[in-house]
């Protein structure tokens, strides 16, 4: 790194203590290493020298200040539910944690958005809009995970092939800088073009440019209707040549997923959760919402007719909540089954274009088969963004398996880019992806990169070592 950080001395200590509250700091070996890296300990488990739940944006500006001043790294914290290593103090410093900023404010119907802190769970920002008659339509798949996590990383889902990503429902954004100034991102309107959008910046910076003290959310009227429908097929390839098929109809589908027969069985055998369908060698599992039941039906009725005449085996359809929810459980837990099939996951989220969705799935199946790797693709066919697990199977030894995923994911990156694809869908870069971002982007661009962290982050102590690096 260009700039030495200082270690944390009793005065910083005593220092952070009296910007917040004693009852709120722990230090050393005080510190419970959950807090040393988030959802993927692989990417990267380091433990930072002091941690601290702030409660307000101004304790949040006092450490910033401070920390700039002294040169001491600071990483935010939300849920700690990221898969890219993002969350973890990979140089030591302070962790700072905004779960206790968890204030959700009342929706404001006028302006139909709600306004939150970072720390609120999504699944409780989801519940305070449905109350209100209203829909907060960002899905991704961990419920706990916390809206200031879900904004700086863009947090994608199932339901963004309809509704779009977090971005897409941002309106404005209150944040500290790294240097304790407190701004705003745009404002709570529905356009605005008054300069650059830095408010866009931010979302998806995954923590390397301010700390969020508060976000506004834009929220849609609740739809009053929704089906799912599972379609299998004889092969992948059919399945994945319906999805363009479906996008082309006059109704936009909510969420358009896909499994193979070899996830499908995992999730029956381990949790005992079926699907309504036994044949085929894939599925789709379709989600459409609604305004009447006559949109619906009429949805339906004509997915079913084309879904028919290319190749599906059947269309069952789950037009009950009850059914719906239970198909949506094999989907949710997928992971949950790969775990107990395996020894351990390794997993990479890359995005393709539609058209290569089965050609990648072939070839990546190949790439696992070389090195003795169960490679299992799933994921959201409606945007191109392949979940490629990798499952580690017993008997393999811990260099076999560390040297063989190592090797999967270069080869499965190259094949992504081949396809004009990109290496992150939804997970970000964080640490874990350091070493494979170069390659997808160009000298200059990643360059362009490092001057819009200096621009935020001139001694660069926010989230350091994340997303980008210096030399």
């Amino acid at each position: 790194m260009p700039y030495p950080y200082n270690k944390m001395t009793q005065e910083d200590f005593d220092a952070i203590r009296r910007m917040t509250d004693p009852g709120r700091v722990w230090v050393g070996d005080a510190i419970a290493t959950e807090y040393f890296h988030d959802e993927m300990p692989n990417y990267g488990t380091y433990q930072p020298e002091l941690y601290v739940e702030v409660l307000n944006k101004e304790e949040i500006s006092a450490i910033m200040a401070y920390a700039y001043e002294r040169n001491i790294p600071v990483v935010c914290r939300g849920a700690g539910t990221g898969l890219a290593g993002g969350a973890s103090c990979k140089f030591g410093g302070i962790m700072l944690s905004v779960m206790r900023m968890n204030k959700i404010f009342p929706v404001d119907h006028k302006n139909q958005t709600i306004t939150v802190q970072p720390g609120a769970l999504l699944l409780d920002v989801q519940a305070a809009a449905k109350e209100e008659g209203l829909f907060y339509p960002p899905d991704p798949g961990e419920k706990t995970a916390s809206i200031g996590g879900n904004v700086i990383t863009n947090a994608g889902g199932m339901k963004a092939v309809r509704y779009g990503l977090t971005r897409d429902f941002v309106r404005c954004i209150e944040a500290v800088l790294p240097d304790g100034s407190i701004v705003n991102f745009s404002s709570n309107v529905v356009k605005n073009t008054t300069g650059y959008d830095i408010k866009d910046l931010v979302i998806g910076s995954e923590g390397t440019l301010c700390i969020l003290t508060e976000v506004t959310l834009k929220l849609l009227p609740a739809p009053n209707k929704s089906c799912t429908m599972v379609i299998p097929f004889h092969s992948l390839e059919e399945c994945a040549d319906m999805v363009p098929v479906i996008l082309e109809l006059p109704f936009v589908p909510t969420a358009i997923e896909f499994l193979e027969r070899e996830l499908i069985d995992m999730v029956e055998k381990n949790l005992k959760k079926p699907l309504p369908v036994s044949e085929g060698e894939a599925v789709l599992i379709v989600m459409y919402d609604a305004s009447t039941q006559n949109e619906l039906d009429t949805a339906v009725e004509m997915l079913c007719e084309k879904a028919l005449e290319h190749g599906a085996i059947d269309v069952a359809i789950a037009d009950t909540p009850e059914r719906a929810d239970s198909v949506w459980s094999v989907r949710g837990g997928i992971l949950e089954a790969m775990k107990a099939e395996s020894v351990a996951q390794e997993e990479c989220d890359v995005v393709v274009p539609r058209a290569h969705i089965a050609e990648y799935v072939r070839i990546a199946k190949g790439i696992g088969a070389k090195y003795g790797i169960c490679v299992e693709p799933c994921g959201h066919c409606g945007d191109g963004n392949i979940h490629t697990e990798m499952l580690r199977p017993a008997g393999m030894s811990d260099e076999e398996w560390e040297s063989g995923t190592h090797a999967c994911l270069k080869e499965l990156y190259e094949t992504a880019k081949r396809f004009g694809g990109q290496l992150s869908g939804e997970h970000g870069i964080g640490n874990g992806r350091l070493e494979y971002l170069k390659d997808f982007i160009d000298p200059r661009l990643y360059r362009l990169y490092q001057a819009v962290k200096l621009a935020f982050d001139d001694k660069l102590i926010l989230n350091p070592g994340k997303m980008i690096e210096f030399e």
